[in-house]
């Protein structure tokens, strides 16, 4: 980036192949001048390591050997993966255009990324959230206050939760079925706070709905799917963070699954156990959850462990 006062390097030229690419994107997909920008850049970098090579003649093991050479140079996996796609669409234009026959990067595996943590809330947070939900009398309130509930209770996605037929709920089971990822059935039990927050929406439920009007959803809205949708409810979510004194940047649907998830590890529920809840058909999908645990495993090892007992 150029500083006060200096001039800003003027754009790398490019093989007529990468700016005929970078037309294209501009053209047909109205790309941003900023990415077109990014784009210019990974391909000169990869233009200047190929040296003799032209860059459209480029095979798969030069491709590697770039890959290589960045990683040598400590560059991020997640920096080098963009590097990669850059390529990929490069390539990809290539074909499409019928200046090569084939596509190297169609054998190349993107870098290895480390999976990222879930963000969390801590309990304190959950419960601020939901006194801040309890304390809007309206029915709006009342309606994310069980909606709030639920989620936190049960794990759903929020793509399960806003589309949650009313029949799930309307019997006032310790217990609800959910279809899931894949139309996959799973039975999630609710706590009885959850349940008090649920009957105390059903009463308010029909001021949601015009007159005569009658819907198969617990949460119905004017949404075209007929029910509330998932980004409304996030923005909801973000509004009662405020109100909570809660970084709303913080907070989303899927935050509170990530709660949901590892609170209850941190009671003592086993994996598997929360695997089937959150509808996980992979425990190593679950098993992250594990690792935001810190506290409780510190607190475990500093308990138990011989050599953190200091000696008298």
């Amino acid at each position: 980036m150029a500083g006060p006062g200096r001039p800003k390097a003027p754009p790398a030229i490019l093989p007529r192949q990468a700016e005929a690419f970078l037309e294209m994107l501009s053209a047909e997909r109205g790309a941003a001048a900023l990415t077109l920008d990014a784009y210019r850049r990974d391909l000169a970098d990869f233009d200047g390591f190929l040296k003799d090579t032209p860059t459209a003649a480029a095979g798969a093991e030069d491709i590697r050997r770039y890959l290589a050479r960045l990683d040598a140079t400590g560059m991020a996996p997640r920096t080098a993966a963009r590097r990669l796609s850059a390529l990929r669409q490069f390539f990809k234009f290539l074909l499409i255009e019928g200046l090569r026959a084939d596509d190297p990067t169609a054998v190349i595996d993107a870098p290895r990324q480390g999976r990222p943590l879930p963000k969390i809330l801590s309990e304190v947070e959950v419960t601020r959230l939901i006194e801040a939900a309890r304390a809007d009398e309206s029915p709006e309130g009342i309606r994310l206050s069980a909606m709030l509930e639920l989620m936190y209770a049960s794990g759903l996605r929020v793509s399960e939760l806003v589309s949650l037929p009313l029949g799930t709920v309307a019997r006032g089971d310790r217990a609800i079925v959910v279809r899931g990822k894949g139309d996959k059935e799973r039975l999630v039990p609710l706590g009885g706070q959850a349940l008090r927050a649920v009957q105390d929406y059903l009463a308010v439920r029909p001021l949601f709905l015009a007159k005569g009007q009658v819907s198969r959803w617990l949460f119905p809205s004017r949404a075209a799917s007929g029910h509330l949708t998932r980004m409304r409810f996030g923005q909801l979510l973000k509004d009662l963070a405020v109100k909570a004194g809660i970084d709303p940047g913080k907070l989303s649907p899927h935050v509170l699954r990530h709660a949901f998830a590892t609170h209850l590890l941190s009671h003592g529920a086993d994996l598997r156990s929360v695997q089937q809840m959150l509808g996980h058909a992979d425990i190593s999908t679950t098993q992250i959850y594990t690792h935001v645990d810190v506290e409780r495993l510190t607190a475990l090892v500093t308990a138990h462990h011989p050599l953190a007992k200091r000696r008298p």
